[in-house]
């Protein structure tokens, strides 16, 4: 793992790069805001360093 994973914006679909936690912090989730449209999102490292972007809206239960 370089440290570094690619993630597309769940509001603007546009693909960054976000620096990614040692192995030894993962799984981890981390606030951020998308670099392109600003629209804050939750991105979730997993254990592997493997990373996935997701709206607020989807982090809310019904």
């Amino acid at each position: 793992m370089d440290g570094l994973g690619e993630v597309q914006c769940p509001s603007c679909f546009e693909f960054f790069t976000v620096a990614v936690p040692p192995a030894g912090e993962c799984p981890t989730e981390l606030d951020y805001d998308c670099e392109v449209c600003c629209r804050p999102m939750i991105i979730s490292v997993d254990g592997g360093g493997g990373v996935l972007a997701r709206g607020l809206d989807d982090s809310l239960s019904g």
